[in-house]
């Protein structure tokens, strides 16, 4: 089996938490940000601000992590978690 190599640095991989169960999410999240190169980021799509979740991604990468906001409305979340 070949390793996952990622091939460009600056990509972004989208990651929709709206399909994934509730009871899964943070620890699906956790394994991808994990899976992150430094420059790459994971833009996450959710229905909710998850203001607990970006708690916890502060507590375990500090400032490895970067949290930006593209859309921020009721109902529309989008926010790119950047790797450093």
């Amino acid at each position: 089996m070949q390793a996952h190599t990622h091939l460009d640095p600056s990509a972004i991989y989208p990651f929709d938490a709206r399909g994934i169960a509730k009871r899964f999410r943070h620890a699906a999240i956790f394994g991808a940000l994990d899976a992150l190169q430094p420059g790459e980021t994971m833009r996450f799509v959710n229905d909710h601000d998850p203001l607990p979740l970006l708690q916890q991604l502060r507590n375990r990468y500090g400032e490895r992590v970067a949290i930006e906001y593209l859309q921020r409305e009721p109902g529309g979340i989008v926010i790119d978690f950047i790797v450093a």
